[in-house]
């Protein structure tokens, strides 16, 4: 089974994309447990709460890994949550940030930060400068790990047909080893 991650920057459009692909190719995708998890508590949160976070995005993963087909989606990857933690924090916990080098996708989708941002009561940096600067943290992290990724700009409608075209030649090129 393919794995592919959508990851970047707040208020990108990774759900929204997720659940198209997903329901494009009639394929699982594993939503982005931090939303379930912060739902109905308040900030502000603790390092402890995102490794929480982690082992719920993990399990989120298998179990959509879990579900027959050729192809399975993640609305967010861990690569969020050391982002997060390293900002938040000054620090990502040792075992994320290893299953962070560890974890393998097919193709990992970085989102542009040339959306609108949405207000959500879950975000925190709608400031353009700060967009952009996590925006590079993205892409530095995965030119460093070697990462099949590929960056998807553009309105929606662009967006989506971007993420097919690179999905369907993952498609018909099959699993990397």
């Amino acid at each position: 089974m393919l794995r592919i991650a959508l990851t970047g920057p707040e208020s990108t459009g990774k759900s929204t994309l997720c659940q198209q692909l997903a329901a494009h190719y009639h394929a699982p995708c594993a939503p982005e447990y931090a939303r379930a998890y912060l739902a109905g508590r308040r900030p502000p949160y603790a390092l402890a709460d995102l490794e929480a976070i982690a082992r719920g995005q993990l399990a989120a993963e298998a179990q959509a890994a879990a579900a027959t087909g050729r192809v399975v989606f993640c609305d967010t990857d861990l690569l969020v949550i050391k982002i997060w933690a390293e900002h938040a924090f000054g620090r990502c916990p040792d075992w994320i940030a290893r299953r962070v080098a560890q974890q393998r996708y097919d193709l990992v989708l970085l989102m542009g930060v040339d959306m609108p941002w949405e207000p959500d009561p879950l975000r925190e940096h709608p400031e353009p400068h700060l967009r952009q600067h996590f925006y590079r943290l993205y892409q530095r992290e995965l030119a460093g790990g070697a990462a099949n990724f590929a960056e998807i700009w553009g309105a929606p409608a662009q967006r989506f047909a971007t993420a097919r075209r690179l999905v369907d030649a993952l498609l018909r090129a099959g699993p990397r080893p």
